[in-house]
């Protein structure tokens, strides 16, 4: 039912039709896809646009066409027709009434006019008669608000009214889709500050389009973004990938992000950077599913303005909406209780909100696929929201790129939040996963970059140079979609492999046909983020990257070979094929670590408490260690069987109890050690003075050499990096969590590899926006006629709301735990058959050098009391080897770095 004008729409529709007759408006047919390579953008060499080829003149040279018109953001787009009164607002009666109202960085009601529905205060949420919702029958009839559980939001109501108010308005379709260009609440015009009419136009809309097509046919279906339209050239284009996380993630990420913005706009003597530096980045946020994502993130994205409620429709002409695709030049930064303020540079947003959930990789093939061959940018950032980049980190990631035209991707350092005044760390679990982290960017990673060739580059953080993606690369990495997909014919490992598919990039970019690309690591960029807290949530995450990143080395291990037909030199590929040996002995050592652990708990312990006269439990040693081998069995037994039969949630304290008996049986086998240690060594100072007799000592030896390569090895490098301080802070809860790091994980991993989820659940479908049904104009044009709030009043009504909700502190609903869909047979077969050839190789070696027949070898070989453990000697000097490896990529790495390579 169409409603009567108000007499603000009856205004806007004669400001309309008098433009229509001074300045009509034609659509030009020869617009590009890409933009031109003279047009206000230098094409960039091996970049340039592929057919179709068209003409187009820049943004620039139209804006100057029009300088005589000073109608507020007025702008003939040749790319689009404004046929309806809905879509037309040129002008706005409060806002040109009152130009000079001062910005409104905190929240409160605007000064309008007393004419203004808004000068009236929003009905109460606790009103006894709710318009918008059939309390009996739980029926929204305009699609269910955006709202938290609890007492229903001012938002809801208020969203309710301007569904009903809205008109139907017939709009011509722009090459067969449905795109609208939408003014931006009053409110947040008032807090921009509008520089020149080309940002009066660009900051005073936003634009909306239903994407009815998959992303891969974005650009041949001929979809439009408005950074191609204007001709810009697109250096850094940052991919925010997100699920369902709250607004408080959210503007970690997102104002972070706009930090780094604002650092590359103030490099005033970059040759790259600089003045209108922010034309050159686009920020594209990918939200993985239209019924998942968080309301109240949903909100803050309404509050920058790349968000409208009441626009986006299921369908048009009869085809589903697969994204909804929101475009806007944003100047203002939002925290997480909705507070809104501008004085920031502006940067291009794109949103887009896809209609089901498809996981992460899906909302990459978006942005790789969909949006990138437009705009054709230099280097891809990713992010997941809830990471925060450092203030300069991305152009620190950046510039890797422009000193190195060989660089293929990078990778920053990635650091555990630790919270205000480091409070985090009052959780073991995260202590131990900051000092994993640290080590992990302390030895691992710059022993890599060494060689060129990073196994892995987070998905948190991590960037792209496009032009290495493009083929090969991209079409491994999107490969793994189809293969999490139900009733998909995928093997078990392969699928298992896509679980780290960022992995497969990696080695997908080094072994590129006929190119040369390395992979770096750059310490100066940081960003942190938030780790699991909890025991369940741990072993959930730990599964899917232990199994991913097991079988992803097992591929690049077995197809090492591409490496000798990529494009790299010869000398550089012999420099590789160190670093995938070097990879191929750590994947054994993986595979093995079960038992080797156990080993060493026991030759430690029976080492220590094998002379009764220096026993360190006073005599009844012997005893203890045969009690603790025991338990240990006992729990290895408990893992397993908590492991085969319930999620981690469901046995959230078996596993705490796990994790505890392994930690006080490492403390058991470190006392051994350390009281072994101290028998050994002399206590005088003249036994000092002879401290080769010490040194022959085969059992001292070996042991001071183990720890000192693991122990020493952590201490002398992070000294060397300037990075020591989780030393004295996380080093001591590492210890207790390793045993579990080997046991626990491994076992919970190695049993669930028929589980393929990423911890979410599969697509789903929802249909409550409305379509919208194409017919034809008079002129013969084609038409669809859609309901969008037009009022300007409703418009910021509902930004308004947005922001009194986000300001309310949010209610905590705890959800109940949903059971998982049942894997196929054959995969918990081959789960099975894996496992006990797993378990079965590791009890076999334990059997086979516990037994007798091993210990009276070694008395008939060795002439030493007690005799050589020759097993022992080759496990803590292989320990050794691998240490002084990493330790010597680390130091070269620094060396490298500080002569400017």
């Amino acid at each position: 039912m169409r409603h009567r004008p108000t007499a603000s729409q009856e205004w806007r529709q004669q400001s309309y039709n008098q433009q229509q007759q001074s300045q009509p408006m034609g659509r030009s047919q020869t617009e590009p896809i890409y933009p031109p390579a003279g047009g206000g953008a230098q094409a960039r060499p091996g970049l340039q646009p592929q057919q179709p080829s068209y003409q187009l003149d820049s943004y620039y040279d139209q804006l100057q066409q029009h300088q005589g018109d000073q109608s507020y953001g007025y702008h003939q787009d040749n790319s689009s027709v404004y046929s309806h009164t809905a879509l037309t607002l040129e002008k706005d009666p409060y806002y040109e009434a009152a130009p000079s109202l001062p910005p409104q960085p905190q929240f409160g009601a605007p000064n309008y006019p007393p004419s203004s529905p808004l000068s009236r205060p929003p009905p109460s949420p606790f009103a006894g008669n709710l318009p918008y919702h059939n309390q009996q029958q739980g029926h929204f009839p305009y699609g269910p608000p955006l709202s938290p559980a609890g007492p229903p939001s001012f938002y809801a109501q208020a969203r309710e009214q301007v569904m009903k108010r809205r008109e139907q308005a017939k709009v011509e379709l722009v090459d067969g889709h449905l795109r609208l260009d939408l003014p931006v609440p009053r409110s947040l015009k008032q807090i921009i500050s509008f520089q020149g009419q080309d940002m009066r136009e660009e900051s005073g809309k936003m634009r909306y389009t239903a994407v009815t097509d998959d992303p891969d046919d974005f650009t041949r279906q001929r979809y439009r973004l408005r950074q191609t339209h204007y001709g810009r050239q697109t250096e850094l284009f940052i991919c925010l990938t997100q699920y369902n996380e709250d607004e408080v993630l959210f503007c970690r990420t997102f104002t972070a992000v706009l930090k780094n913005i604002a650092h590359l706009q103030s490099r005033t003597k970059s040759k790259t950077w600089g003045a209108d530096s922010w034309k050159k980045v686009v920020v594209c946020v990918v939200s993985d599913g239209r019924a998942k994502i968080n309301p109240r993130t949903l909100k803050v994205l309404g509050l920058y303005g790349v968000y409208q409620d009441g626009i986006a429709k299921d369908t048009v002409d009869g085809k589903d909406v697969t994204g909804h695709l929101f475009e806007y030049t944003t100047q203002v930064v939002v925290d997480a209780k909705g507070t809104v303020s501008g004085g920031v540079c502006p940067v291009q947003v794109l949103f887009c909100l896809k209609e089901q959930n498809k996981k992460k990789l899906n909302s990459h093939r978006w942005a790789f696929n969909a949006f990138c061959p437009q705009l054709r940018p230099n280097v891809c950032v990713l992010l997941d929201v809830g990471t925060r980049p450092g203030g300069t980190s991305i152009y620190s990631l950046w510039k890797e790129f422009d000193k190195h035209s060989g660089i293929g991707g990078a990778c920053g350092e990635i650091t555990v939040d630790l919270g205000r005044g480091c409070g985090n760390l009052i959780n073991p679990l995260v202590a131990a996963q900051n000092f994993e982290y640290k080590m992990s960017n302390i030895l691992d990673k710059p022993l890599e970059s060494v060689f060129g060739f990073i196994s892995v580059l987070p998905g948190a953080f991590s960037a792209y140079r496009y032009k290495a993606l493009l083929g090969a690369p991209l079409e491994a990495y999107f490969l793994g979609e189809k293969m999490h997909e139900p009733g998909n014919v995928a093997s078990l490992a392969d699928s298992n492999m896509y679980l780290a598919e960022d992995r497969i990039l990696c080695f997908e970019i080094v072994c590129k046909k006929k190119e040369a690309w390395t992979l770096k690591y750059v310490k100066s960029a940081k960003a942190s983020t938030d780790v699991p807290d909890s025991v369940p949530e741990f072993i959930s995450q730990r599964r899917r990257w232990s199994n991913g990143s097991f079988f992803a080395a097992l591929h690049a291990t077995l197809h090492y070979y591409r490496v000798w037909t990529s494009g790299q030199g010869f000398f550089r590929k012999l420099w590789l094929s160190v670093i995938w040996l070097y990879n191929l002995v750590q994947l054994i050592f993986q595979a093995i670590g079960l038992s080797s652990f156990y080993l060493a708990f026991f030759f430690l312990c029976s080492a220590a408490t094998s002379d009764s006269d220096d026993d360190p439990f006073g005599g009844v040693g012997s005893e203890v260690i045969s009690v603790a081998n025991s338990v240990y069995i006992a729990t290895l037994g408990v893992t397993i069987v908590c492991a085969l039969g319930n999620k981690p949630a469901g046995s959230k304290w078996w596993y705490m109890a796990v994790i505890t008996c392994f930690a006080i049986l490492f403390a058991i086998a470190l006392y051994c050690t350390g009281f072994t240690i101290y028998l050994a060594v002399p206590h005088t100072a003249a036994g000092w003075r002879d401290i080769s007799s010490l040194l022959d000592q085969s059992s001292f030896r070996e042991i001071v050499i183990s720890l000192g390569a693991t122990y020493g090895l952590y201490i002398l490098s992070s000294i060397l990096h300037t990075d020591p301080w989780h030393l004295l802070t996380c080093f001591i809860q590492y210890m207790m969590f390793l045993p579990s790091y080997v046991s626990v994980l491994t076992i919970y991993s190695f049993s669930n590899l028929h589980d393929l989820a990423w911890g979410t659940k599969g697509s789903t479908t929802i249909k409550d926006l409305g379509g919208a049904q194409k017919s034809k104009g008079d002129d013969g044009k084609e038409l669809v006629e859609v309901s969008i709030p037009t009022a300007p009043d409703d418009i910021d009504e509902l930004w308004l709301n947005m922001r009194k909700d986000i300001s309310t502190p949010a209610v905590v609903k705890h959800e109940k735990r949903s059971l998982d869909a049942k894997q196929a047979d054959h995969f918990a077969n081959i789960r099975t058959n894996t496992l006990l050839f797993y378990l079965g190789l590791n009890m076999l070696i334990c059997i086979f050098f516990t037994s007798t027949v091993w210990t009276n070898f070694l008395a008939s070989y060795s002439s030493a009391s007690p005799p050589v453990n020759y097993y022992q000697v080759g496990i803590f000097w292989s320990v050794a080897v691998l240490s002084a490896i990493r330790f010597a990529g680390s130091t070269a790495y620094l060396v490298l770095r500080l002569f400017g390579f």
